[in-house]
């Protein structure tokens, strides 16, 4: 402020007390509506859209698939059309909430399985760096998640567990280990019976592999009354080897055709 704005200030506020002071409170009060005005517009930057009616709430928001942290959530997107689990009825894959194919596979290579898929099957690759959906972090949730919920330990205490994984054995004794356990439900040749469907179905074995026909013949298929290892006949168990034969008695009928 130059001087003479100052000398003309003092002569106001002495000749013109009440037009001055008019002046001052027009001021003030137009000072008061400028900093409102800026404090509303900060308060309304900082809460963005929030207040506006109709925004979704935070848990209803899109996120992306790599940010979903939710069990239940992923295993229902990406798993449970082919494996199902509970009361979600048939499985067109073996079911995971199977404590038997828990109690049998190793963690590691369960997620192996999910990391990199079955190739020649309808199995894909879940790892993110193969192009799957899942993150290394949700691989661990969905891993942990279905040993903790769905596995019961405390049922094969004592069990003599089959390995889980094994090369296929021995076709022409598998052919008897067959007719010893699994004749009586699928069918003497294996096309099919009074309780279960063929088995040695080309298009059935183009869909699974050995080990998948392994684990089918170790852990049964509940969802379909099949029993495990331990049920085909009463009080006798299959062993690790009549396992490994049963396979590839069966893998060995595979691109074969069945005659009528």
């Amino acid at each position: 402020m130059t001087k003479d704005e100052s000398n003309l200030k003092r002569e106001l506020a002495t000749h013109c007390p009440t037009e001055w002071a008019h002046a001052a409170r027009t001021r003030r009060c137009l000072l008061v509506i400028r900093h409102s005005a800026l404090v509303i517009s900060l308060l309304l930057f900082t809460a963005g859209c929030d207040w506006m009616p109709g925004k979704p709430k935070l848990a209803d928001r899109w996120v992306p698939d790599t940010a979903v942290t939710n069990f239940a959530a992923l295993y229902n997107t990406h798993c449970a059309a082919c494996h199902a689990a509970g009361s979600r009825g048939l499985a067109a894959a073996h079911p995971l909430d199977d404590p038997v194919l828990l109690a049998v596979t190793d963690p590691a290579a369960f997620r192996k399985v999910i990391v990199e898929g079955v190739p020649g099957t309808l199995m894909p690759p879940f790892g993110e760096f193969l192009a799957g959906p899942f993150t290394d972090a949700q691989l661990d949730l969905i891993v942990t998640n279905i040993f903790a919920q769905w596995s019961r330990p405390q049922e094969f205490v004592g069990v003599k567990l089959p390995r889980h994984r094994a090369p296929p054995g021995d076709a022409k004794r598998g052919a008897v280990a067959y007719q010893t356990y699994c004749a009586s439900c699928h069918g003497a040749e294996g096309k099919g019976g009074e309780k279960g469907g063929p088995v040695i179905a080309p298009s059935y074995l183009a869909l699974v592999s050995d080990q998948g026909l392994r684990t089918t013949v170790i852990a049964g298929r509940g969802d379909l009354g099949m029993p495990d290892w331990r049920g085909y006949v009463a009080g006798k168990p299959m062993s690790d080897q009549e396992i490994s034969d049963v396979v590839a008695w069966l893998a060995s009928h595979r691109n074969q055709p069945i005659t009528p």
